[in-house]
Protein backbone atom coordinates (compact mmCIF):
# COMPACT_ATOMS: atom_id res chain seq x y z
CA UNK A 1 0.00 0.00 0.00
CA UNK A 2 1.27 3.40 -0.70
CA UNK A 3 1.58 6.29 1.56
CA UNK A 4 -1.53 8.14 -0.16
CA UNK A 5 -3.51 5.02 0.45
CA UNK A 6 -2.21 4.49 4.36
CA UNK A 7 -2.88 8.33 4.92
CA UNK A 8 -6.79 7.23 3.75
CA UNK A 9 -6.77 4.38 5.92
CA UNK A 10 -5.39 6.34 9.06
CA UNK A 11 -7.37 9.00 8.50
CA UNK A 12 -10.57 6.63 8.44
CA UNK A 13 -9.48 5.17 11.96
CA UNK A 14 -9.08 8.75 13.54
CA UNK A 15 -12.72 9.73 12.41
CA UNK A 16 -14.13 6.74 13.84
CA UNK A 17 -12.26 7.24 17.11
CA UNK A 18 -13.54 10.70 17.40
CA UNK A 19 -16.78 9.30 16.51
CA UNK A 20 -16.14 6.83 19.29
CA UNK A 21 -15.80 9.69 21.55
CA UNK A 22 -18.44 11.69 20.80
CA UNK A 23 -20.26 8.49 21.37
CA UNK A 24 -19.70 8.26 25.31
CA UNK A 25 -21.01 11.70 25.56
CA UNK A 26 -24.47 10.56 27.19
CA UNK A 27 -26.98 12.65 24.95
CA UNK A 28 -30.38 10.85 25.88
CA UNK A 29 -33.78 12.48 24.88
CA UNK A 30 -36.19 10.78 27.29
CA UNK A 31 -36.63 7.06 27.51
CA UNK A 32 -34.49 5.05 24.41
CA UNK A 33 -34.42 8.27 22.58
CA UNK A 34 -30.97 9.45 22.14
CA UNK A 35 -28.80 11.42 19.62
CA UNK A 36 -25.77 9.86 17.96
CA UNK A 37 -23.24 12.44 17.42
CA UNK A 38 -21.00 10.26 16.54
CA UNK A 39 -22.41 10.25 12.99
CA UNK A 40 -20.49 13.31 12.36
CA UNK A 41 -16.71 12.97 11.95
CA UNK A 42 -17.88 9.35 10.21
CA UNK A 43 -19.49 11.56 7.51
CA UNK A 44 -17.82 13.72 7.11
CA UNK A 45 -14.38 11.38 6.85
CA UNK A 46 -17.18 9.66 3.83
CA UNK A 47 -17.92 13.17 2.32
CA UNK A 48 -14.04 13.10 2.07
CA UNK A 49 -13.08 10.06 1.19
CA UNK A 50 -15.53 8.67 -0.23
CA UNK A 51 -18.30 5.56 -0.30
CA UNK A 52 -15.86 2.68 0.31
CA UNK A 53 -13.61 4.65 2.92
CA UNK A 54 -16.88 5.66 4.45
CA UNK A 55 -18.31 2.02 4.58
CA UNK A 56 -15.02 0.62 6.23
CA UNK A 57 -14.88 4.04 8.86
CA UNK A 58 -18.27 3.23 10.38
CA UNK A 59 -17.13 -0.27 10.33
CA UNK A 60 -14.74 0.42 12.70
CA UNK A 61 -16.86 2.85 14.43
CA UNK A 62 -19.26 -0.03 15.15
CA UNK A 63 -16.30 -2.49 15.77
CA UNK A 64 -14.65 -0.15 18.92
CA UNK A 65 -18.39 0.04 20.66
CA UNK A 66 -18.14 -3.91 20.95
CA UNK A 67 -14.06 -4.06 21.92
CA UNK A 68 -15.31 -0.75 24.43
CA UNK A 69 -17.59 -2.88 26.42
CA UNK A 70 -20.05 0.19 24.91
CA UNK A 71 -22.22 -2.28 23.01
CA UNK A 72 -25.37 -3.62 23.98
CA UNK A 73 -25.68 -7.20 22.31
CA UNK A 74 -28.48 -9.86 22.94
CA UNK A 75 -27.18 -12.43 20.46
CA UNK A 76 -24.24 -12.66 18.31
CA UNK A 77 -26.25 -11.77 14.93
CA UNK A 78 -28.03 -8.78 17.02
CA UNK A 79 -24.67 -7.66 17.79
CA UNK A 80 -23.16 -7.94 13.80
CA UNK A 81 -26.50 -6.27 12.26
CA UNK A 82 -26.60 -3.24 14.73
CA UNK A 83 -23.02 -2.83 15.63
CA UNK A 84 -20.81 -3.83 12.22
CA UNK A 85 -23.52 -3.25 9.45
CA UNK A 86 -25.55 -0.56 10.96
CA UNK A 87 -22.06 1.70 11.93
CA UNK A 88 -20.41 0.92 8.58
CA UNK A 89 -23.87 1.75 6.66
CA UNK A 90 -23.05 5.78 8.04
CA UNK A 91 -20.47 5.24 5.31
CA UNK A 92 -23.34 5.60 2.58
CA UNK A 93 -22.97 9.27 3.26
CA UNK A 94 -19.36 9.41 1.38
CA UNK A 95 -22.27 8.50 -2.17
CA UNK A 96 -22.68 12.17 -2.44
CA UNK A 97 -18.77 13.03 -2.02
CA UNK A 98 -18.05 14.01 -5.55
CA UNK A 99 -20.87 16.66 -5.81
CA UNK A 100 -20.00 17.61 -2.40
CA UNK A 101 -16.13 18.56 -3.49
CA UNK A 102 -17.10 19.69 -6.88
CA UNK A 103 -19.32 22.61 -5.34
CA UNK A 104 -16.97 23.25 -2.64
CA UNK A 105 -14.21 23.65 -4.94
CA UNK A 106 -16.02 25.99 -6.95
CA UNK A 107 -16.92 28.06 -3.78
CA UNK A 108 -20.23 27.03 -3.44
CA UNK A 109 -22.16 25.61 -0.12
CA UNK A 110 -23.49 21.84 -0.62
CA UNK A 111 -26.09 22.42 1.79
CA UNK A 112 -28.37 20.18 -0.61
CA UNK A 113 -25.89 17.65 -1.18
CA UNK A 114 -24.63 17.25 2.34
CA UNK A 115 -28.35 16.79 3.75
CA UNK A 116 -28.99 14.45 1.46
CA UNK A 117 -25.96 12.75 1.90
CA UNK A 118 -26.26 12.90 5.69
CA UNK A 119 -30.24 11.66 5.30
CA UNK A 120 -28.97 8.67 3.24
CA UNK A 121 -26.16 7.25 5.92
CA UNK A 122 -28.65 7.94 8.82
CA UNK A 123 -31.56 6.59 7.14
CA UNK A 124 -29.66 3.33 6.02
CA UNK A 125 -28.22 2.88 9.02
CA UNK A 126 -31.25 3.13 11.00
CA UNK A 127 -33.39 0.68 8.60
CA UNK A 128 -30.66 -1.50 10.22
CA UNK A 129 -31.61 -0.90 13.86
CA UNK A 130 -35.37 -0.57 13.26
CA UNK A 131 -34.93 -4.37 11.89
CA UNK A 132 -32.79 -5.17 15.17
CA UNK A 133 -35.16 -4.05 17.53
CA UNK A 134 -38.50 -5.94 15.32
CA UNK A 135 -36.43 -9.02 15.62
CA UNK A 136 -34.38 -8.55 19.00
CA UNK A 137 -35.74 -5.98 20.87
CA UNK A 138 -39.53 -6.46 20.26
CA UNK A 139 -39.88 -8.15 23.36
CA UNK A 140 -39.12 -5.28 25.48
CA UNK A 141 -41.96 -2.94 23.40
CA UNK A 142 -43.42 -0.57 25.50
CA UNK A 143 -46.09 1.61 25.88
CA UNK A 144 -48.39 -1.23 24.71
CA UNK A 145 -46.97 -0.88 21.40
CA UNK A 146 -46.19 -3.84 18.70
CA UNK A 147 -42.53 -4.77 18.31
CA UNK A 148 -42.68 -2.92 14.37
CA UNK A 149 -44.55 0.16 16.25
CA UNK A 150 -42.07 0.35 19.08
CA UNK A 151 -38.72 0.04 16.74
CA UNK A 152 -40.30 2.86 13.98
CA UNK A 153 -41.36 5.23 17.37
CA UNK A 154 -37.73 4.55 19.24
CA UNK A 155 -35.64 4.22 16.07
CA UNK A 156 -37.28 6.65 13.53
CA UNK A 157 -37.62 9.19 16.42
CA UNK A 158 -33.23 8.54 16.76
CA UNK A 159 -32.83 8.77 13.41
CA UNK A 160 -34.36 12.07 12.71
CA UNK A 161 -32.42 13.87 15.70
CA UNK A 162 -29.53 12.20 14.79
CA UNK A 163 -29.52 13.56 11.01
CA UNK A 164 -30.78 17.12 12.04
CA UNK A 165 -27.65 17.16 14.78
CA UNK A 166 -25.56 15.88 12.06
CA UNK A 167 -26.65 18.17 9.71
CA UNK A 168 -26.64 21.03 11.45
CA UNK A 169 -23.30 20.72 12.78
CA UNK A 170 -21.78 19.58 9.28
CA UNK A 171 -22.95 22.26 7.50
CA UNK A 172 -21.52 24.95 10.17
CA UNK A 173 -18.23 22.73 10.22
CA UNK A 174 -18.25 23.39 6.08
CA UNK A 175 -18.98 26.40 6.04
CA UNK A 176 -15.97 27.26 8.39
CA UNK A 177 -13.33 25.22 6.38
CA UNK A 178 -14.86 24.04 3.27
CA UNK A 179 -11.09 21.79 3.15
CA UNK A 180 -12.54 19.37 5.70
CA UNK A 181 -14.36 17.39 2.70
CA UNK A 182 -11.54 18.22 0.76
CA UNK A 183 -8.88 15.31 0.18
CA UNK A 184 -5.55 16.36 0.21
Amino acid sequence: MNSSGIKVWLEGAIAASFSMALSLIPLDVGIGFSISIGMIPVVIYSFRRGFLPGLASGFVWGLLHILLGKAYILTVSQGLIEYLLAFACAGFAGLYAGKIQTLVKNGETPWMQLLFGVLLGTGIRYIWHFIAGVIFWGQFAAWGLSPVMYSLVINGTNALLTAAATFIVTLLLVKKNPGLVLPK
